[in-house]
């Protein structure tokens, strides 16, 4: 992606029940796609004196509460809600929701007239949208009224410099006040790195395989030296790295508008798609050198039918 030009950040957000199921194989925090919704639902709902064009967004969790429970070994059941019964007088079915509180600080990559103006101009339309995402929802959470005041520091419209270090140094002031926490980043090679060590025992091995050993937790018996004693202890890899979704992969052609029945929208082209899934790392924020590394963007192929988030944590570490 492009160097940003300037960027919004909207600190310590707090949001209440929002959804946890991220896909139909992973939970535990919303998917990406849902901050990437909700940047676009944030610009087209700006009034024109706070309008701005958004390129990325980034998320950094500072505290999260899922709402579940011990169901037993290893496990964890939500907490539903109970339905009304049906017609009939019999319970009706229940379809399950993953809900979780949180606190977040979003950072957006924008554009437009109204970054130019003056630092107590920028300060003012950081502070209205702010006020303003508070009547929205984030991935189907409601975002409660404003505790900041003595919660953190406030929000901001920072113009990016054009000098490679200048640039850099001012990120690293913004990123001071996103800690404590931790931001979602992309790290597709580790998902390829781990696959190559499955095929030293296995050549059979596949991505798949690859990406639900991240999934599991491992416990490995070590031996002490003399070979006669020994103990079982999770197995430690460097790095916080989750299965995650990324975006959905197209499983047939794009039909034209109103061609397949049911469809909600009967005035767009319709295509039947699949989750794409990637792995993803939480990393510490002052560990990140520039934006770009923090920033998820769209990336689609439209002829193979690919509907994707990226995110260049990865690039930016190698450079």
């Amino acid at each position: 992606m492009n160097k940003a030009q300037t960027l919004l950040v909207l600190p310590r957000l707090r949001v209440q029940n929002a959804n946890a199921i991220s896909s139909p194989m992973t939970w535990g925090f919303p998917a990406m796609s849902a901050f990437v919704g909700f940047m676009h639902a944030l610009e087209r709902g700006l009034p024109d004196e706070l309008l701005l064009e958004f390129q990325s967004v980034g998320v950094i969790c500072h505290w999260h509460d899922i709402q579940s429970s011990s169901a037993g070994y290893n496990l964890q059941q939500f907490h539903l809600t109970r339905n009304p019964v049906g017609k009939d007088g019999k319970t009706a079915a229940i379809a399950e929701e993953g809900r979780m509180h949180l606190e977040i600080s979003l950072v957006f990559s924008v554009s437009g007239d109204n970054c130019s103006g003056s630092h107590n101009e920028r300060q003012a339309i950081a502070d209205d949208i702010y006020e303003f995402v508070h009547g929205m929802r984030i991935a189907g959470g409601s975002v409660l009224v404003d505790g900041r005041t003595d919660r953190g520091p406030a929000p901001s419209l920072t113009p990016m410099p054009d000098d490679s270090d200048e640039y850099e140094q001012t990120f690293q002031r913004l990123r001071r006040g996103l800690l404590p926490g931790f931001a979602l980043v992309l790290n597709e090679p580790a998902l390829h790195d781990r696959l190559a060590e499955l095929r030293e025992q296995n050549e059979a091995a596949s991505l798949l395989d690859a990406w639900l050993d991240f999934a599991r937790l491992h416990h490995d018996y070590r031996t002490d030296e003399s070979g006669d004693t020994g103990h079982w202890e999770i197995r430690s890899r460097p790095g916080w790295h989750v299965p995650i979704p990324v975006g959905y992969g197209a499983l047939g052609e794009l039909h034209a508008p109103g061609e397949v029945a049911n469809a909600r929208d009967t005035t767009t082209p319709f295509r039947f798609v699949e989750s794409l899934y990637s792995i993803g790392q939480w990393i510490s924020p002052h560990r990140l050198q520039r934006p770009e590394a923090l920033l998820w963007y769209i990336d689609n192929e439209l002829d193979p039918g690919s509907y994707r988030l990226n995110n260049d944590y990865a690039n930016q570490r190698q450079s």
